[in-house]
């Protein structure tokens, strides 16, 4: 009978000797042993990843840790102007666009994508072409020759009319920032009036040309009555010079 029981208790000791007890945690032979700890084995210890897969959306797989997924790991991960700093996409500094590359400008010392909605999100002799700033066509063909006005008017004649029409389509079409419209007087008449007659011509041409469909917050006007003449002489003809609007862009 003691003879049984030995031989019964060897084979049962055998039997734990052959399969082993389960490893204590965090110590493990499969994904199984660490399941209750939502983790994963990882060369036989429970670890809270192995891949990026076993990280919930937005994280990635570091160390065996789950880690906010990086903004950026190189440059060209960023957007046109930035470099990757520290896992995220910083602005460059710059002085000029040349140092900002290709699809960036420099604004306020820092490059920014060179992305724009109208022209008034571009530098000076740049236009907004297809949602990017692209160098401005040329817009010397505008006819930007001085409005001249009869005699103590600031009616607009016909000719003036003429002038100022196809001056809205060149205006409309171009990058221009803002446009001056400076209003001057001949010698006759007292410095007062004429003062007051050079606002109303250069007022006058700013209305028409709001009419015509250009922006008011690109026409300022200023009035120098008679102390602009561009023919000092005392002639009929000197003075129908003098009676005008110039444009300063």
């Amino acid at each position: 009978m003691s003879r049984r029981f030995g031989v019964l208790a060897l084979g049962v000791l055998g039997v734990a000797v052959l399969t082993g007890c389960p490893p204590t945690y965090p110590k493990c032979d499969s994904d199984e042993q660490c399941k209750s700890h939502n983790e994963v084995c990882v060369n036989g210890q429970c670890q809270e990843c192995a891949t990026d897969a076993n990280c919930k959306a937005g994280f990635v797989c570091q160390a065996n840790k789950c880690t906010p997924k990086p903004e950026c790991t190189t440059d060209q991960n960023c957007p046109a102007g930035s470099t990757c700093a520290s896992g995220k996409c910083t602005p460059k500094a710059c002085t000029a666009d040349g140092d900002c590359g290709p699809g960036a400008r420099c604004k306020n010392n820092q490059c920014v994508p060179n992305t724009c909605t109208s022209n008034d999100d571009c530098g000076t002799g740049e236009s907004c072409q297809n949602g990017v700033c692209a160098k401005a066509a040329a817009t010397d063909t505008c006819n930007w020759n001085p409005i001249h006005f009869a005699f103590n008017e600031s009616a607009l004649t016909p000719e003036a009319r003429t002038q100022l029409n196809e001056l809205s389509d060149c205006i409309k079409k171009g990058n221009f920032k803002k446009i001056t419209l400076e209003g001057n007087a001949d010698e006759r008449g007292t410095e007062e009036y004429n003062l007051q007659l050079s606002n109303r011509r250069a007022a006058s041409v700013r209305k028409y040309l709001v009419d015509l469909g250009v922006a008011p917050a690109k026409l300022d006007t200023v009035g120098y009555g008679e102390n602009r003449p561009i023919n000092e002489g005392h002639t009929e003809e000197a003075w129908a010079a003098n009676r005008r609007v110039e444009f300063r862009r």
